[in-house]
């Protein structure tokens, strides 16, 4: 592959996990990641929806990093309450930029749910079940990775939600 695995291609290859890595064009002027990803994906026939994106929470409580994962499709707001009581937390927050750069050893843009740095506890929108695969980053900026959500669940050691704000 052009420009090496990432270290979530190389978790999915290594845990013997189904999957495609989709690519997409990146404008580096773009700071909307997640709606770049959907406007790449289209012409292969990918709804918004299908898309997650992975968002990094400040969660007190949360292990030693004081950080989780939350994925969720690209259109939807995050409850943070519910991703909160998801992970049995008393709060959560949009954790600062840095801090989850960090904390996943990924680039804001291209935070992958999969080979960060530590298993960081995570939560999944129970939308995920709606869809035979779904698509989130593959750790780079215009790269993203197709699965099965039941595969995304068990390979983050997942628990699923309804996380989305209404």
């Amino acid at each position: 592959m052009a420009g090496g695995a990432t270290p979530a291609i190389t978790a999915l290859v290594a845990a013997q996990v189904p999957h495609t890595v989709l690519r997409f064009h990146h404008d580096r002027h773009v700071t909307a990641f997640g709606a770049e990803a959907v406007g790449g994906l289209a012409a292969a026939g990918i709804a918004a929806e299908q898309v997650f994106k992975t968002l990094v929470l400040a969660v007190p409580g949360a292990g030693a990093a004081g950080v989780a994962v939350a994925v969720l499709p690209v259109p939807a707001r995050l409850s943070v309450k519910a991703a909160a009581a998801a992970l049995s937390a008393p709060k959560a927050a949009l954790a600062d930029p840095a801090v989850a750069q960090r904390a996943t050893g990924y680039r804001v843009g291209g935070i992958s749910p999969f080979g960060q740095r530590r298993a960081l506890p995570t939560v999944v929108d129970a939308s995920v079940w709606r869809w035979p695969q779904v698509v989130c980053s593959a750790g780079r900026r215009g790269w993203d990775v197709a699965l099965a959500p039941a595969d995304l669940i068990a390979l983050t050691q997942a628990v699923t939600a309804d996380l989305v704000a209404v």
